[in-house]
């Protein structure tokens, strides 16, 4: 099956529209991780993976150098944030690599291969997740609810994230797309190129190019999954701070025309944007592009640098941003979802707002059973 098919095959499943997770760092702090650190959600790969998601039999992974160091606490959670989502209902989760990049470990003092391999396990804890997720469902024995929990045996797709270069740099630059006029495509493809490999092969049903803030790295993106014969379908997903362009100030539709140059990107849209904008940027993607578009908003809140922190009551209620979902799917949106500030909450009241939600049998997956040695 080519990649447009598989995607269009999936939303299929999925009744027409599918369901993103949501804010992961956020997520991560609300457990009690401590983020304050140019890898973001990433570090949590260093020190809380069960953060992540829940290690049932611990004896059965060694997480080798990702072990805690002796002075840090590990945390004593029942879940971990992929399954949290997963029980929300979401169709997609979306790994802890974001801000994950080979040059962000060396500067941490880890080794080219320690870096590489931190990145397979953002992979392997997300598929992780998603067996145990199956597991449940198969126990629950129903395709609908468990109490506040969605157990429905679906297919679940793990998307390997892969954050912009401004991302790495950890100085907000993702939100201006300024890189300086010395930037160029061949320094991007560069910077990006082992660690989208490295991804790639890790083994994840997609790669989600995020927080995309300029025409230049859609580019470089799009080139390096011909370049490396990537084999492993593709979304680009862009920011904007006004509604109209990305966040750098170029053009959207010339930004979804990179996205266009390659048939290994399965769909293009909008993340990490407040959800006043994404019904207007819908309209503008769709002119230019038959591929599915997706959105996962953020909450609107405002982001103070200076402090790194987020300004209480500046964004939207879990209530109203659901009020927009069904009027982004009209638009043209297939694939919805949050991204910072947005909680599981807001993902099961994006699932339950989704009445396009399939019950045909005939779309019925059938999650493969852990065999009993995988935990």
């Amino acid at each position: 099956m080519g990649h447009a098919a598989m995607m269009s095959d999936f939303l299929r499943q999925c009744g027409g529209v599918a369901v993103i997770d949501g804010g992961f760092a956020t997520e991560l702090e609300r457990h009690g991780a401590d983020l304050n650190d140019p890898l973001w959600s990433a570090k949590c790969l260093l020190t809380s993976p069960d953060l992540i998601r829940r290690m049932i039999k611990s004896s059965h992974v060694d997480f080798g150098f990702f072990r805690l160091a002796a002075n840090h606490k590990t945390l004593d959670l029942d879940e971990g944030v992929h399954l949290d989502y997963l029980e929300a209902g979401a169709d997609i989760i979306l790994t802890a690599s974001y801000q994950a990049t080979i040059q962000g470990f060396k500067n941490k003092g880890y080794s080219v291969e320690q870096g590489e391999n931190m990145l397979r396990k953002s992979v392997e804890l997300a598929r992780e997740a998603r067996d145990i997720y199956y597991t449940r469902c198969h126990e629950a024995q129903t395709k609908d609810t468990t109490g506040d929990k969605i157990l429905k045996q679906r297919q679940i797709l793990v998307a390997a994230s892969v954050g912009s270069y401004g991302a790495y740099l950890a100085d907000g630059s993702e939100y201006s797309g300024d890189y300086g006029d010395a930037m160029n495509l061949e320094f991007l493809r560069d910077f990006h190129r082992r660690r989208v490999k490295v991804l790639a092969e890790a083994g994840p049903d997609l790669i989600a190019f995020e927080t995309v803030p300029n025409r230049l790295e859609a580019q470089a993106f799009a080139m390096l999954l011909e370049e490396e014969n990537i084999n492993v379908p593709a979304w680009l997903s862009f920011n904007s701070k006004d509604g109209i362009n990305v966040v750098s100030g170029d053009s959207i539709t010339e930004c979804v025309a990179a996205a266009e140059s390659s048939n290994k990107v399965v769909a293009v849209g909008i993340n990490c944007t407040p959800p006043r904008f994404i019904r207007d940027l819908v309209l503008s993607i769709k002119k230019v592009t038959s591929k599915p578009i997706l959105i996962y908003p953020n909450s609107g809140e405002s982001y103070d640098a200076d402090i790194k922190q987020w300004v209480q009551h500046t964004g939207v209620s879990d209530k109203d941003f659901v009020s927009y979902v069904n009027k982004w799917c009209e638009a043209g949106a297939s694939l919805v979802g949050g991204c910072c500030r947005t909680t599981p909450h807001t993902i099961r009241s994006i699932y339950g707002t989704l009445s396009c939600k399939s019950s045909d049998p005939s779309l019925v997956f059938e999650a493969p059973r852990p065999r009993p040695n995988e935990g």
